[in-house]
């Protein structure tokens, strides 16, 4: 019996031994998977500082490194205005009558005694020839008059004539010659009348605006509801000033001569250099403002009559503790520090690109750029802590 369960030990399958046999051919080195699980978080350590440069594009803003003058630092007063012409004027006709030629349209310049439009003048010229043939006609009545006169004094001198018929002759010729005065002064009255149905510009200037058209009724002060005053409205446009509303509180802090900058709301990275020129003497009650003229210490043609702008009042020069000259200037959050160097960022291609800066000092939120940049750039306005070059961006 022993004997024949030991022959049936004997066939049984060993799968214990199998299993041990089988067991290191299927089993992954540890090194490899701590190799892999390594390179795993690198790659997702790179993701996400890259801000997604295999995946999702980070969102910036880009702003400009503009030129400004460090004393804007040190503004003292800011105002809201708008430009205005010192020198304008709506330019009528002195007659009445329908408007015949129109020379100029909006923007066109003019030079003083320029034509710019006629009325009809028919009748003008009427009454001017009725007004000179009247002094021919009055001139050939005093020929007349002086040789009756001269008539009458030799007969008189010989006793054939009387008194009487002398003064009469006498009187006669200065009448005559009263008349032809008088015809000459229409005649004159004439020639004006018809200069006046040429309207001219008063002075060099830009037409703003064409109030009338070929065909109109024109007059001088708009006699009816059917006429038009101004044909034309021009402008002295270097005679540009902004006018800004400042709070009586402040006004002491306002001066003639002050210097200033100016920025226009349609040219906001632009600065006009600008000095006040006047300080109109009285205050609005209603607001409790006082008008103030801040004018352009000069002439750009893109400076337009009513554009809104803001007036910043800054120190004088004397009273300034910064440096008069204009300086590169860029955000504060725009400048970052990589590898131990300062930098910008550029978008290039839909990739952010590192920009070595020098930067300087502080000026106000900003900070001057000494080397590296150019004006106009635009940069990323404010940089994070994943922002790095070659990062996928996208421009807000």
């Amino acid at each position: 019996m022993e004997a024949k369960n030991a022959d049936l030990a004997a066939l049984r399958i060993n799968r214990s031994a199998g299993s041990e046999a089988a067991a290191p051919g299927r089993r992954t080195p540890r090194w490899l998977t701590i190799g892999v699980s390594a390179a795993m978080v690198l790659l997702g350590a790179v993701l996400l500082i890259n801000g997604g440069a295999l995946g999702s594009a980070l969102p910036v803003r880009l702003t400009p490194a503009t030129m400004v003058s460090p004393m804007r630092s040190g503004a003292v007063l800011i105002a809201s205005g708008y430009v205005v012409a010192q020198r304008k004027a709506a330019v009528a006709s002195k007659g009445t009558g329908r408007l015949v030629y129109l020379g100029v349209v909006e923007g066109d310049r003019v030079r003083t005694g320029q034509v710019i439009a006629r009325i009809e003048d028919a009748d003008v010229k009427a009454q001017l020839a009725q007004a000179e043939a009247n002094v021919q006609l009055s001139r050939a009545e005093l020929h007349d008059a002086e040789r009756s006169l001269a008539r009458e004094r030799f007969l008189s001198d010989s006793g054939a004539s009387s008194q009487a018929s002398l003064d009469a002759a006498e009187a006669r010729y200065q009448r005559v010659k009263a008349g032809i005065a008088a015809a000459e002064a229409a005649v004159q009255a004439a020639q004006v009348a018809l200069e006046n149905t040429v309207i001219r510009a008063p002075f060099d200037g830009t037409v703003l605006t064409k109030n009338a058209d070929v065909g109109e009724v024109v007059a001088p002060l708009a006699a009816s509801a059917f006429s038009k005053s101004a044909v034309v409205t021009i402008a002295d446009l270097r005679s540009l000033q902004v006018e800004a509303d400042v709070a009586e509180s402040n006004l002491e802090a306002i001066s003639l001569d002050q210097p200033c900058e100016i920025v226009l709301d349609a040219y906001p990275d632009v600065r006009y250099p600008a000095v006040v020129a006047r300080i109109v003497p009285t205050a609005d009650r209603a607001k409790a403002t006082v008008q103030v003229k801040v004018a352009f210490r000069s002439y750009d043609a893109r400076v337009l009559p009513e554009m809104s702008a803001k007036v910043h009042f800054l120190p004088r020069p004397s009273r300034a503790a910064v440096d008069s000259q204009p300086v590169l200037v860029v955000p504060g959050t725009a400048v970052a520090e990589r590898n131990g160097r300062s930098v910008v960022f550029v978008v290039q291609g839909g990739r952010a690109v590192e920009v070595p800066v020098v930067a300087g000092r502080q000026v106000g939120s900003s900070v001057a750029i000494r080397e590296g940049l150019r004006p106009g750039v635009q940069v990323v306005d404010s940089v994070s802590a994943r922002l790095r070059g070659g990062a996928k961006v996208t421009v807000q």
